[in-house]
């Protein structure tokens, strides 16, 4: 079975175009959805990948239409792939059913990969600069310094709970032990 996915953007945009293609393409079934790209759970599309058996084809007009990156773009297709169903998207000409589109799918693939490798390098150079800087990531703590000594000034009256002293920072005991622990105070 021939199996198309139409998807727009907005409410404002109208889909005619995308179906008119798949329909033309030989698509027995149709789903359509009026979705953003950028979240991943579409219903519709969640609904056609159920829908998809041994065999059949998946069409798209375009592949950012079923996708909302490079990396979607491979698992899905990777997926449809382990399952042995066939992709297909119209403006790009791949055609996964061929060897040539497998190729050309594969490079795709690699292309992901690469692009991968370099953002995890920028972010792990950039960390490095960072802290050549004397710069520490991570979130600032609950307690300032002085909010700790103070605590533990309290904490030195054994009529006070640290659960007392906690509340009155607005933390929790386990964030007070971890920042008197933090500059060397731990209780």
């Amino acid at each position: 079975m021939i199996i198309g996915y139409a998807r727009v953007s907005t409410q404002d945009q109208n889909p005619e175009f995308q179906v008119d293609a798949l329909e033309k393409a030989g698509c027995e079934q149709i789903f359509q959805e009026k979705f953003t790209g950028k979240l991943r759970e579409r219903p519709e599309l969640s609904q056609c990948l159920r829908t998809l058996r041994k065999g059949d084809i998946l069409v798209v007009w375009k592949l950012d239409r079923l996708a909302r990156s490079l990396k979607d773009l491979v698992e899905i297709v990777q997926d449809l792939n382990d399952r042995e169903v066939g992709f297909k998207s119209l403006t790009e000409a791949i055609d996964t059913t061929s060897s040539g589109g497998r190729l050309v799918f594969h490079i795709f693939g690699a292309l992901a990969e690469f692009e991968h490798d370099l953002i995890r390098e920028r972010t792990k150079a950039g960390l490095e600069a960072a802290r050549a800087r004397g710069r520490k990531g991570g979130r600032k703590p609950s307690m300032s310094d002085s909010d700790v000594r103070k605590a533990a000034a309290m904490l030195s009256d054994p009529q006070i709970t640290k659960t007392e002293v906690a509340a009155h920072f607005g933390v929790t005991r386990t964030t007070l032990n971890a920042s008197l622990k933090r500059i060397g105070l731990a209780a």
